[in-house]
């Protein structure tokens, strides 16, 4: 599939109106023309249009903003939620207001913690009995916000997600269930959405032992996680591992289970390079990790398309009907290994490899609407194990899961790329 230039018509004229209107008519005051900028404070979000001399990494940020402009009710929700994708997308967005400096950027960010957080600090729509660890995400926004506001309730809200770590079900040997429904369960996914939220609470609010034992344990979960998913043969991990061998999508001797998902392996990538982030550089778990990543950049290139530069939903089976490309699991390698690569952590040629995947998702998932929207499609829209109804980790289930454009799964990722790969 080549790049595609889709076109809004009617959304386009409407546009263009407005604009023809609004420069007709002069400020009373001096009788000055409006400027550009004026133009587009006055044109609602879902009505402006974006620039494209920009860097793609604001294109796209601003493109999530016309879609979603309550950050709130990110992931195309009806009704405000305290969820994973929010946290994923405005840490992407703090990058961006980081680089730009453009106040708009940053208030995106405060307004989902303004919108979610009570005066008392209650976190709207969590419930901490459901030990779920993909609700630890969004608390990176509230450790990015509080040393800047000093805001009472977000202290309040970061004590109630670090008190979830305290009392998250764990294996007999120490790792995190995913939820508490998904009992004696460790995803790929989990890793992402807590140990980098985990290490950075430790490294501002903790000290001495208390500090040396959280980052054991945050190195721990990265350690049980290459013993019990990790594929020696191909050096790919499998999505999940039931201890108790009892789930239905489990091996009955190893407890995985049976497919590389992209996404999964994208969730763990990203976790490694931002745990990184945090953890002491003379804590001996740092040289683990970096050996952990470089073996699954390694396996990773084996099972790359060649000629997109992409990878497959079911990571090694691309040459099975009904397996496709899919742009959240190759936004996020392309991230992973550009981070990778410049911190030091991989070698060079890894930087490199980012640049072709990037240029592959450009040239394949990315298309533009006249106005300046970006779209990033071919995204898988959600995809788990378990539950009701039952995901039974098959292949043919992973190919068939919803897919659809613009998931923020996807978003968060490719702007981070392009951060990365200043694009």
């Amino acid at each position: 599939m080549k790049r595609r230039e889709f076109s809004l018509i009617a959304s386009s004229f409407i546009v263009m109106a407005m604009v023809s209107v609004i420069f007709a008519c002069k400020d009373k005051k001096d009788n000055k023309e409006k400027s550009s900028e004026d133009i587009v404070a006055e044109i609602s979000p879902k009505e402006m249009a974006i620039p494209k001399d920009l860097k793609w990494s604001e294109r796209m940020l601003l493109s999530e903003i016309k879609r979603f402009p309550e950050a709130s009710k990110l992931d195309f929700r009806e009704e405000p939620k305290w969820s994973y994708t929010n946290g994923l997308v405005l840490m992407a967005a703090k990058r961006v207001y980081e680089q730009t400096q453009k106040q708009k950027y940053y208030d995106y960010i405060y307004d989902y913690s303004d919108a979610m957080i009570t005066d008392q600090g209650k976190i709207k729509t969590y419930e901490l009995e459901k030990q779920n660890l993909d609700m630890l995400k969004s608390g990176d926004v509230l450790l990015y916000l509080y040393p800047k506001t000093k805001e009472e309730r977000f202290l309040i809200a970061l004590k109630t997600l670090r008190s979830q770590i305290d009392s998250q079900p764990r294996t007999s040997d120490g790792g995190f269930w995913h939820k508490k429904r998904y009992t004696n369960q460790m995803w790929l996914d989990g890793l992402y959405m807590a140990e980098p939220f985990y290490a950075h609470y430790t490294q501002m609010f903790s000290e001495g032992e208390e500090a040396q034992k959280a980052y054991d344990d945050v190195v721990h979960q990265f350690d049980l996680i290459q013993e019990h998913t990790l594929d020696k043969e191909t050096g790919l991990l499998y999505h999940g591992w039931d201890e108790s061998k009892e789930q239905k999508w489990a091996n009955n001797e190893t407890g995985t289970s049976p497919n590389f998902w992209s996404r999964a392996m994208g969730w763990y990538g990203m976790a490694m390079v931002d745990v990184l982030d945090y953890l002491p550089q003379d804590h001996p778990g740092r040289e683990k990790l970096i050996k952990y990543l470089n073996q699954y950049a390694e396996a990773l290139m084996k099972v790359q398309d060649k000629e997109s530069k992409l990878w497959y939903q079911v990571l090694d089976k691309g040459e099975k009907e009904g397996n496709y490309l899919e742009a959240t699991g190759s936004s996020m390698f392309a991230y992973t290994f550009a981070k990778g690569a410049k911190k030091g952590y991989l070698p060079k040629k890894y930087f490199e490899e980012a640049e072709k995947t990037y240029q592959g998702i450009l040239d394949d998932l990315i298309t533009v609407e006249e106005d300046g929207t970006v779209n990033l499609n071919q995204c898988c829209a959600v995809a788990g194990l378990g539950g009701d109804p039952y995901r039974d980790a098959s292949f043919e289930y992973y190919v068939n899961e919803e897919i659809r454009s613009n998931d923020p799964k996807g978003t968060g990722p490719f702007i981070l790329a392009s951060l990365e790969l200043n694009k």
